[in-house]
C-alpha cells in the first residue's frame, strides 16, 4: 500500500488545502509543505530499507484489477530508477514549496491543490508499469501545470501554458495511439488483452512496425525531455511560469520524458532503438551545442536558464541511446543532478525577480555588493551547471562523455565542445547580473533563512553526488542490468 500513498497523499491534501485556504493560507502552505515531506520520508524508508535487505530489480509492487477484462490493472511498482526519482520529486517539491511560500498571494489553496497534483501525476508516472495507467498519470501532470502557468504565471503566461499544452497534448495523443497499437498487436500474436509491461516485452512485430510504434513513444517523451526541434514551448514555459512551477517543469516534468526513453522506448522496441540509435544521438549532440550558444545569447535570465535545460538534457539523450554502463549511470546522475541545479537557478532567479521586478540582465550589475548571499549562491549554482568538478553535474557528464566515446569518437568531441560553451553562458550569467559597478543604485534585501535553508540543501545535494555518488550508482545497479537485458532481447 505504500506505493498507492505515494500517490494518494497529495491528491487528498491538496483538496485539503484548497478548502482550508479560505480561512487561512497559512495552513494551506502548512499542509502542503508537510504532505511533501511525508512522501519524502516514505520514500527515503524505502530506499534505506532495501539498502538494509539488499538491492533487488523490483523493490516494491501493488497490483489490483481495473478493467480486467480490457487488461488493464492498477499495477505500480518500484525499482532503483524510479524510487531515485522519486526521491527528487519530492525533493524539489518539498524546496518547492518553500520558495513559492511568500512569492503566492492569490487563490494560495488552489495554487498548492495544482503544485501536489502534479507531484502525484509525476509520481504515477515513475511508478506505473501498466500502459494505460502510465498514460493516465501522464495527462494528469498536464492540467494542473497549465493552471500552474496561465493563473500565477508573468506577463504572457496565457500564451505560455497554451502553447504548452498544445505541445504536451498532441505528444501524448500520438503516444496513446502507439499504446493502443502495441496493445492490439499483443492480442493478435498472443489472443490476450493486456497493457502490461512485463507482458508486452518481445511483442513480435516487424521491423517497419517496430519502428513507426517506437517513434509514436519517442516524439511524445521528445518533447518532455526537450529534443531540439521539439523545444520551442520550453523557454516561454519556464520565462512565464511562476518560480515552483519553473522548478518542477525542469527539475520533473523534463525527467518524465528522459524516464520515458529509458523505461519504455529502448527495452519494449529493443531493435528499432538500436537502429534510431544514431539519429537520436546526433539530436542529443544537436541539443547541447544549440542549447548552450542560445543560453549564451539571452538577456532574460530565465530564458538563459531555460536553454541551459535543452543543452544538459541533451547529455542525457546522449548516455541513454550510447546503452553502455558508464553512459547510463551518467545519464541517471545527469538526470538528478540538472533537476537540483537548474531548480536552484530559477530559485534564485524568482528571488531576484521578486525583489527587482525584473529578470533583464541589462538591468543588473553589482548585485554582490548588495545581496552577497544570493549572489554568491548563484555564482555556486552556475559552477556546477557548467560541470565544475567536485559537484554533481560533473560526474554525470563526465560518465556521459566516456560512454559515447566508446560508441562515437566523434560525437563524444562534440558533446565535449558543448561542455566549453557551458563555461561562456555561466561566466556570462554571474558576470552581468551580480559583478561589475552598481549602476542601477539597487538595495535589495539579500536570502533569508528560508531561502538560505532551500539554497543549503540544494548545495549539499550536489556535493554529496559529486564527492560520493557510490550509493546512487548502486540503487540504480540492479534496474539499469535489467534493463540492459530487456534492450539485448534476452
Amino acid at each position: 500500500m505504500i506505493l498507492l500513498w505515494l500517490i494518494l497523499i497529495p491528491l487528498i491534501a491538496g483538496v485539503l488545502a484548497w478548502m482550508v485556504a479560505r480561512w487561512s493560507a497559512l495552513a494551506a502552505r502548512w499542509i502542503a509543505l508537510i504532505t511533501v515531506l511525508i512522501d519524502f520520508v516514505l520514500v527515503l524508508s524505502l530506499w534505506i530499507g532495501n539498502f538494509h535487505v539488499g538491492l533487488r530489480t523490483w523493490f516494491e509492487q501493488a497490483d489490483w484489477a481495473w478493467i480486467p477484462q480490457f487488461g488493464i490493472r492498477f499495477h505500480l511498482a518500484l525499482d532503483g530508477l524510479s524510487l531515485l526519482l522519486l526521491m527528487l520529486t519530492f525533493f524539489l517539491g518539498i524546496l518547492s514549496v518553500l520558495a513559492s511560500w511568500n512569492e503566492i498571494t492569490e487563490a494560495v489553496g488552489f495554487f498548492h491543490l495544482n503544485l501536489l497534483w502534479i507531484l502525484a501525476g509525476i509520481a504515477g508516472v515513475f511508478l506505473a508499469v501498466n500502459l494505460f495507467l502510465f498514460y493516465f498519470a501522464w495527462e494528469l501532470m498536464l492540467v494542473p501545470m497549465y493552471f500552474l502557468i496561465s493563473i500565477w504565471g508573468h506577463e504572457n503566461r496565457v500564451y505560455a501554458a497554451v502553447k504548452f499544452f498544445l505541445f504536451t497534448q498532441l505528444s501524448g495523443l500520438l503516444m496513446l495511439i502507439a499504446i493502443l497499437a502495441l496493445f492490439f498487436l499483443h492480442y493478435h500474436a498472443t489472443g490476450v488483452y493486456t497493457f502490461e509491461y512485463e507482458q508486452l516485452l518481445g511483442t513480435a512485430m516487424s521491423p517497419s512496425t517496430e519502428m513507426w510504434i517506437m517513434l509514436g513513444f519517442f516524439v511524445a517523451f521528445a518533447v518532455k525531455l526537450p529534443v531540439v526541434v521539439l523545444h520551442t514551448w520550453l523557454p516561454d514555459a519556464h520565462t512565464e511560469a511562476p518560480t515552483a512551477g519553473s522548478v518542477i517543469l525542469a527539475g520533473l516534468l523534463l525527467k518524465t520524458g528522459t524516464y520515458g526513453m529509458l523505461r519504455f522506448v529502448v527495452p519494449l522496441f529493443p531493435h528499432a532503438a538500436h537502429t534510431f540509435a544514431p539519429v537520436a544521438m546526433a539530436l542529443g549532440v544537436a541539443g547541447i551545442l544549440y542549447g548552450a550558444i542560445l543560453a549564451f545569447g539571452q538577456t532574460d535570465l530565465k530564458r538563459l536558464v531555460a536553454y541551459t535545460s535543452v543543452s544538459h538534457l541533451g547529455f542525457v539523450l546522449l548516455g541513454i541511446f550510447a546503452w553502455n554502463d558508464l553512459a547510463l549511470q551518467g545519464a541517471v546522475i545527469t538526470m538528478i543532478c540538472h533537476g537540483i541545479s537548474t531548480g536552484a537557478l530559477f530559485i534564485l532567479v524568482g528571488a531576484l525577480q521578486h525583489r527587482i521586478h525584473s529578470r533583464e540582465m541589462d538591468r543588473m550589475g553589482g548585485l554582490w555588493s548588495t545581496a552577497p548571499r544570493l549572489s554568491g549562491a548563484a555564482l555556486f549554482f552556475a559552477l556546477a551547471s557548467l560541470g565544475l568538478p567536485g559537484l554533481g553535474d560533473f560526474v554525470g557528464e563526465f560518465l556521459v562523455l566516456l560512454g559515447t566515446y566508446r560508441q562515437s569518437i566523434i560525437l563524444a568531441a562534440l558533446a565535449t565542445v558543448g561542455v566549453l560553451f557551458a563555461t561562456f553562458y555561466a561566466l556570462r550569467l554571474v558576470q552581468r547580473a551580480f559583478q561589475g559597478p552598481n549602476t542601477h543604485d539597487w538595495q535589495i534585501v539579500d536570502l533569508v533563512p528560508r531561502e538560505v535553508l532551500v539554497v543549503a540543501l540544494m548545495v549539499v545535494a550536489l556535493l554529496w553526488l559529486g564527492l560520493y555518488p557510490r550509493p546512487v550508482l548502486d540503487t540504480f545497479q540492479p534496474a539499469m542490468a535489467r534493463l540492459e537485458q530487456l534492450a539485448s532481447g534476452r
